[in-house]
């Protein structure tokens, strides 16, 4: 997860740290990774595509397609892979409320008979689901000093005007991280493949199971087929 981390990162003392002290997150706001270097990433969700199921044609299209759209980006990206056991349990949940309001005792046989097989099926195939994510970068112009340009600065002002400052500067870098947003989905639209940003409560159970993998089962982020994304950039 390189572009969840900055670039200056400084080697910390292990003893008495917690594990926060290790993590270059400094806060999640508006929709928005703030890190501890002041830089911010969005992180956009994305379909996929069946490209096996193409023509020859269609693979050569789409490979093309997807060569000028990362050509047409002047700044880097990350592609973030999540692969998951798939979590039939809510599945198995609805089949099991439908069995009950069934009164033909054929279907109620059906039903059970159905949902034994796909809890069999799941536990010998070991059936993964996987999520696709773009991690999309800002980084604004820093000093190579610590607190970057804006320090001296804010240090003269007074508390009232810090804040405003700091509220103002804040929504000018998140209006150009949108723009980057914009136009990666707009360049993954060509492909026909769907994006929409993760909203702040999503980000904070992406990053969760990504560092706590052993403790978080799978789960569905999007249903990217339900979303217009008109309304969410």
């Amino acid at each position: 997860m390189e572009l969840f981390h900055s670039k200056n990162n400084k080697k910390q003392k292990s003893g008495g740290l917690s594990s926060q002290k290790y993590i270059d997150v400094e806060e999640i706001k508006n929709d928005i990774i703030v890190l501890k270097n002041r830089s911010l990433r969005s992180v956009l969700t994305v379909s996929s595509i069946n490209f096996d199921l193409k023509s020859s044609e269609e693979q050569e299209a789409i490979v093309y397609g997807y060569q000028n759209f990362l050509n047409s980006l002047d700044f880097p990206i990350q592609v973030l892979i999540s692969s998951k056991r798939l979590d039939v349990d809510p599945y198995l949940d609805l089949l099991e409320e439908k069995k009950k309001g069934q009164t033909n005792e054929l279907m109620r046989v059906q039903i059970s008979e159905y949902s034994n097989f796909v809890k069999e099926l799941t536990e010998a195939s070991q059936i993964m689901s996987k999520h696709f994510y773009i991690v999309v970068p800002f980084y604004p112009i820093e000093n190579k000093g610590e607190g970057g340009i804006f320090s001296g600065i804010m240090n003269t002002l007074s508390p009232k005007e810090k804040i405003t400052e700091d509220v103002e500067t804040f929504e000018s870098y998140r209006n150009q991280l949108w723009q980057r947003v914009d136009q990666i989905a707009a360049g993954l639209s060509g492909l026909g493949v769907k994006s929409v940003p993760l909203k702040t409560d999503e980000i904070i159970e992406l990053l969760y199971s990504s560092y706590n993998p052993s403790l978080y089962s799978s789960t569905v982020i999007k249903d990217l087929e339900a979303i217009e994304l008109g309304e969410s950039l």
